[in-house]
């Protein structure tokens, strides 16, 4: 019998086998295995559709008694335009894999009920609902049959209740008011925030009790019941936003409660804590003014640990590790010596430390903080990032990638010897014959005399008597970490594969340095921060292997501003640019993005505001103010569905350069957000990508 992986590559191997000459039929499975992995071995360097060959892991839970680990793996399929994702079980040495599901839907949320059952979310009766089967896969059942469909869970922790989201309906429609005009499709909007990230905003999601049980849930209870509140908070709000204490009888929850102009400009969220048997809700983080998010308990229940960001509007503040003493209240804020910025953490089973994640020096590693002392210690460093941590009886279990791999899972020893063993191998096969580029980590000097980390990605087989073209990767976020990252479209790897040298800076204005470079960026987009990339570019390109006259500059969101305000500041240094729904004109997004702190905050100000030094100083380094000095090929690319930075920012920069005479293209996807997720559309964005840089910066090709 065929194991999974196997019959991914022997599916999805396809299109490579066909452009090598291979005729896959369905004749001899084992031969076009055989042939599929042939074809990559013969072409050992990572290409857009191998990499779609990875499967990604996601979603580590360990079992009740920490022997069994579930977790999910998607594999995308390019013919079908789809992923679909699977659970899989090991033992937490990586003994005994099996994989449980095998299903045309995927399975979420999926979490151990007990050691014998597991809890998750499906779509195979039509809506998304709960559904429960043995530990092995068997005995499927669906649990609930909730009208809206749910979107999320968390089961307490004795079993017999269940939190979960589902949407409730937003916005007026012309029906609401005119019920006459059924067919009217016009939406009626008097406030901000009608649309969000991808979507015009018609529901939000709301948090609801119930009663569980494997025979259904009863007693459903809208906890927010007449909020008109969102919870979890949109885009990428979750589970991680809520938390039952450990007697289940209360459970948190994150929640920004404003509305409309207020919730635009507000980044407030608090931790909520309601009481399921007096129905009563209290605000645990009142007074404290910026995000408030991801609630946990300690195991004793004595303490509740989140994530604090002190100022409102700025969602880029330091990330701050806080806990509250539940019997008298008291709050202490216990990364106050810690310069950087907490990411997800878990409790240790001692009520008396803490696990978190945080960038620092431009890896995200493991540390562990003590709730009485403050005292500090990494658990795991190296040229990697962690993702996800979880403890196990004999330390932690991890999942971990690097700019030459994407997730896997590990063992962490947390006894201080820094031993890391990886246990699922779910890409071992693939990579063992893919060739990456070395990484290289450099310090470069600023022009404001600091030490920048540089990450260099070389070309596979690579010759330093040859001359290659460079290209220099710019950041999003701003405030975005350029660290160990594995990604599916923006992958250095990928760039490296395809014979450019990457440098990939850090500069001003990303997390993992403190938090005086981080901020240098507010209010300052064309500052030091672009002195920095000039800095990081200028230095590589002395080096003999690289070509100084063939230069690129490519770059996503701020990455993608970056780019427009690159074209018209670089001297000539560049041969062509590439930028990925990228902010051109500061004006226009500051009154067309949906959520307004974010402009607000970055840019200082609004533009009409003439007596505000800040604002006035920022616009005047828009992009678009610049035109006049571009002279260089430019391929812009943006979705339509983005609603944070606008499609019409990338065609005002496509049209100024056409009506410029500068040579350009223009790739726009109509089904796409801020990011191109669709399998297809992402190869094809990755084609015109290298077709554009090879045009203009490998003219040997031409």
């Amino acid at each position: 019998m065929y194991s999974i992986r196997n019959l991914m590559l022997a599916t999805s191997f396809t299109l490579t086998a066909c452009q090598q000459g291979i005729e896959p039929t369905n004749e001899n499975i084992t031969d076009i295995i055989g042939k599929t992995t042939e074809v990559l071995a013969e072409n050992s360097v990572l290409t857009p559709e191998i990499m779609y060959k990875f499967g990604r892991i996601s979603g580590i839970e360990i079992s009740p008694d920490k022997k069994k680990i579930l977790y999910g793996v998607s594999y995308v399929d390019i013919e079908k335009n789809k992923s679909n994702r699977e659970l899989f079980t090991m033992n937490t040495d990586g003994s005994d894999k099996k994989q449980i599901t095998a299903t045309p839907q995927s399975e979420q949320n999926a979490v151990w009920l007990n050691n014998e059952r597991i809890v998750f979310l499906s779509s195979e009766s039509g809506k998304s609902q709960i559904w429960c089967m043995d530990a092995n896969g068997n005995n499927r059942e669906q649990i609930s049959n909730y009208e809206n469909g749910i979107d999320g869970f968390v089961i307490s922790p004795d079993g017999k209740k269940v939190a979960f989201f589902s949407n409730i309906p937003y916005s007026r429609k012309a029906s609401d008011l005119y019920p006459d005009l059924p067919l009217a499709t016009g939406r009626v909007i008097d406030d901000l925030m009608y649309k969000h990230w991808d979507e015009w905003v018609e529901t939000i999601p709301h948090p609801y009790i119930a009663d569980f049980s494997t025979s259904g849930l009863s007693n459903i209870t809208d906890i927010m019941e007449g909020e008109p509140y969102e919870c979890p908070m949109k885009p990428f709000g979750g589970t991680d936003d809520f938390s039952w204490t450990p007697d289940s009888k209360k459970i948190a929850y994150t929640c920004r409660k404003k509305t409309g102009k207020e919730y635009a400009f507000s980044t407030n969220s608090d931790i909520f804590l309601y009481d399921t048997e007096s129905k009563k809700t209290v605000n645990l983080t009142s007074g404290m003014m910026g995000y408030d998010t991801h609630p946990r308990f300690s195991p004793d229940g004595h303490y509740v640990a989140w994530l604090s960001m002190e100022h409102d509007g700025y969602e880029s503040d330091k990330n701050r590790l806080f806990i509250q003493n539940l019997e008298n209240g008291e709050k202490t804020y216990l990364t106050d010596n810690f310069d950087y910025c907490a990411e997800s953490f878990i409790w240790q089973q001692n009520n008396n430390s803490i696990y978190f994640l945080a960038v620092k020096n431009g890896t995200k590693g493991i540390f562990d903080i003590n709730i009485n002392d403050k005292a500090i210690r990494q658990v795991a460093s190296g040229h990697y990032d962690y993702a996800s941590i979880a403890e196990a009886p004999n330390g932690l279990i991890a999942m971990r990638h690097s700019i030459t791999s994407p997730d896997e899972i590990y063992t962490v020893s947390t006894n201080g010897e820094n031993s890391v063993q990886e246990i699922s191998f779910e890409n071992k096969e693939l990579l063992d014959k893919i060739t990456m580029g070395k990484v290289e980590e450099r310090w470069i000097t600023t022009t404001d005399n600091k030490k920048m980390l540089t990450w260099v990605v070389y070309p596979p087989h690579f010759d330093p008597e040859k001359k290659y073209p460079a290209l220099l990767y710019c950041q999003g976020g701003p405030q975005s970490a350029v660290s160990q990252f594995w990604s599916y479209r923006w992958n250095l790897q990928l760039m490296a594969a395809n014979g450019y040298i990457v440098v990939a800076p850090n500069r001003r204005g990303v997390p993992g340095f403190g938090q005086e470079w981080l901020e240098q960026i507010s209010k300052d987009y064309g500052g030091q921060n672009m002195k920095d990339y000039f800095s990081a570019i200028d230095e590589i390109s002395k080096e003999p292997f690289v070509d100084a006259s063939r230069l690129g500059a490519v770059g996503a969101s701020y990455g993608g501003f970056s780019v427009y305000w690159l074209a018209g500041h670089h001297e000539k240094r560049f041969k062509t640019f590439i930028a990925h729904a990228g902010i051109f004109n500061l004006e226009q997004q500051y009154v067309e993005t949906e959520e307004m702190w974010f402009a607000q905050w970055d840019l200082g100000g609004a533009f009409w505001d003439k007596n505000n030094p800040d604002a006035q100083r920022s616009y005047a380094n828009s992009p678009h103010r610049f035109v006049d000095k571009w002279d260089t090929p430019i391929l812009v690319t943006h979705g339509e569905n983005d609603y944070r930075i606008l499609a019409s920012q990338g065609m005002a920069a496509f049209n100024a350069a056409i009506m410029r005479g500068i040579p350009a293209e223009m790739l726009v996807f109509p089904d796409e957000n801020h990011w191109i997720l669709k399998p297809q559309n992402g190869i094809l964005w990755q084609r015109i990508f290298f077709r554009w840089l090879d045009k203009w910066l490998k003219p040997e090709k031409e």
